[in-house]
């Protein structure tokens, strides 16, 4: 990913939280040489010194059958993004995008079944967990387990390389930084509040 240093992020901590946060991915591998992409969540978890994500897909998706021909997988985590007009700058300029990215590369393998049923009682209990009635690994019956368990294939990605984006304006002026945050919380869309939300994040850590 090109990333001018104006929009690098290095600081692990703070690209563990994005992920986290921003757990829906896309994962591509290459099938017969051409590009091929899924849509999945994953969990990020840290043995060691190593961080591996891992995630299923359907056993009918073709893409887990290239994990074992690919010597790289590409993970892509997305944040909020948004235009950002140039009329919101004090001085004539072009309109351009502010956007979160963090792109992973790394090695995927195939989960055994035990494994996999530990990574889907995590997943259950990270988005079920604060719910009012709960559907927890150990709650649902084992017949609707097993039948599940059979249309889906498990896998883990060990992390190779991270590269993190935050093209957030951090190259404009405080004047026309504050006027790009005010614009975005006024438009009506959820991406361009969050995008302002994150922009108003950044300033106050360097600060």
């Amino acid at each position: 990913m090109y990333i001018p240093k104006y929009f690098q992020v290095t600081n692990i901590n703070e690209i563990i939280e994005f992920i986290e946060r921003n757990s829906f991915a896309t994962i591509v591998t290459t099938k017969k040489g051409k590009p091929i992409a899924s849509h999945l969540p994953l969990g990020l978890h840290k043995h060691g010194e190593e961080y591996y994500l891992t995630g299923h897909m359907a056993y009918g998706n073709p893409q887990w059958r290239t994990f074992e021909t690919c010597d790289d997988v590409l993970v892509l985590f997305q944040g909020p993004h948004g235009y950002i007009s140039s009329s919101w700058y004090e001085h004539e300029n072009v309109p351009t995008w502010n956007y979160q990215a963090v792109h992973v590369y790394g090695q995927a393998s195939i989960l055994g079944e035990e494994e996999l049923k530990q990574d889907l009682s995590e997943l259950l209990e990270k988005y079920e967990k604060q719910r009012e009635n709960p559907v927890l690994w150990d709650k649902l019956s084992p017949q609707l387990l097993e039948s599940q368990l059979k249309g889906i294939v498990g896998f883990k990605i060990k992390v190779q390389e991270v590269q993190a984006a935050y093209k957030l304006s951090q190259n404009r002026n405080e004047e026309d930084y504050h006027n790009i945050v005010e614009k975005l919380q006024e438009e009506e869309n959820l991406d361009s509040h969050q995008l302002a939300g994150a922009m108003k994040k950044i300033k106050n850590k360097g600060n």
